[in-house]
């Protein structure tokens, strides 16, 4: 339990006490405008009501970032990073009555929106989205969170502030690194996106747009994690498309599932097909259909059953996963939750469950000065491998002997 020293009451958050850190910045509302009412509304709905510090919202003023410098442009806007003067938001400090801020002076991310200045509603959804898709008990980070929001001088168009993934995306780490990933390395990354998909189906949202480029790679003390992020299409789970907009697809093709291609409203089952293809990719690193071109014919052999193949030797579970994702009917798809245990069920040791073991003991013959081999002879025998019978390279790696009678 923490206990505040303003009011001295105690609470399950460390460092957060909502109602006292909510006095603290509603006295704050008189000093800053995003020049917008309904972005300043949004802003201070979110600090009144924000169980931690992942949730807070800040209005940022532009002139606070530093070392601007553009990174990509995307299909809605574009991308920079930037160092942030002041850093986030981790508690209020009584001593000096002021917000106790980390990592200052750091990069972060700026990301615009097209014509954000006249167009609020889809702006302002896209951070929601972001804030529906955390675990309030869970700061794992498996989804991007947001900083606040703050606003281009020149163009006017609002923009998302947001962590910097200094490793880029999923897809860009596979071309520059994908020979360092071992095979746990991979279902590491796997796991991390899976965790962060269920966080995101669990509050009933579909992704709607999955795919390497929009899951970002950071560094953390321990290793490399993946985070989901781009929730501009992000969508309820019981959200129905218009007529106007349900022939409106968007999304990078081979990660987009069949029914969707042919106009069906988009599900969670559409989710598990592009998770589905990330599977596919990350295990052997190459983007799916890479020597095809991605355009109406590609869209129709998908249609008629063509998913991607493997050129290299993949555990049969993975093999059997990856079709389950990829089946044309939807209702066959396994659930996330159904997924992630399969995934870490692979991932992490099986446990060993030996009833009526023999008491531990060495050997008759183990400590025989004449014995220079730690296996001992009474009991080698029964090993299905003749150890006299290897030849071992330059490299100490065992060479194992050809049968007799094959070349």
């Amino acid at each position: 339990m923490f206990t505040c020293e303003d009011c001295e009451k105690k609470n399950t958050i460390l460092y957060w006490c909502k109602a006292c850190n909510a006095k603290h910045f509603q006295q704050n509302f008189i000093n800053w405008t995003s020049g917008n009412d309904d972005i300043d509304k949004f802003i201070q709905d979110t600090q009144l009501s924000s169980i931690n510090y992942y949730h807070v919202l800040e209005w940022l003023p532009y002139n606070r970032f530093y070392d601007i410098e553009y990174i990509t442009e995307g299909g809605f806007g574009k991308v920079y990073k930037a160092k942030w003067i002041d850093g986030y938001i981790l508690s209020w400090d009584s001593k000096i009555q002021n917000w106790k801020r980390i990592h200052s002076n750091k990069f972060v991310a700026l990301k615009s929106l097209y014509n954000s200045e006249n167009v609020i509603f889809e702006f302002i959804n896209e951070i929601t989205m972001h804030c529906k898709a955390i675990d309030d008990n869970d700061l794992t980070f498996a989804t991007v969170r947001v900083y606040g929001i703050t606003q281009d001088p020149e163009t006017k168009n609002y923009m998302i502030v947001l962590p910097y993934a200094e490793n880029g995306s999923l897809r860009n780490y596979l071309d520059k690194s994908y020979y360092e990933l071992s095979w746990n390395g991979k279902f590491t990354q796997l796991c991390y996106i899976a965790h962060g998909l269920g966080i995101i189906h669990r509050n009933r949202l579909i992704h709607r747009d999955l795919h390497t480029g929009n899951i970002l790679l950071f560094s953390n003390t321990f290793c490399k994690c993946t985070a989901i992020t781009d929730m501009g299409l992000c969508k309820p789970a019981d959200y129905n498309a218009t007529e106007n907009t349900k022939n409106s697809i968007y999304g990078v093709l081979p990660y987009i599932a069949p029914e969707i291609l042919r106009g069906q409203n988009y599900t969670k089952a559409a989710d598990i097909y592009s998770f589905g293809i990330i599977i596919y990719e990350v295990i052997p690193g190459l983007p799916p259909y890479h020597d095809l071109s991605h355009n109406e014919y590609l869209a129709i052999k998908i249609c008629q059953g063509l998913r991607p193949s493997f050129n290299i030797k993949v555990p049969q579970l993975i093999v059997h996963l990856i079709k389950r994702c990829l089946d044309a009917n939807p209702l066959n798809r396994p659930v996330i939750d159904e997924i992630k245990v399969i995934l870490f069920t692979f991932y992490t040791s099986r446990l060993l469950n030996f009833n009526n073991l023999p008491e531990p003991k060495n050997s008759d013959d183990y400590y025989d000065e004449q014995n220079d081999n730690i296996i001992s002879e009474k009991f080698s025998e029964s090993l299905q491998i003749d150890l006299s019978q290897l030849k071992i390279n330059n490299d100490d790696q065992i060479i194992e002997p050809k049968d007799e009678g094959k070349v």
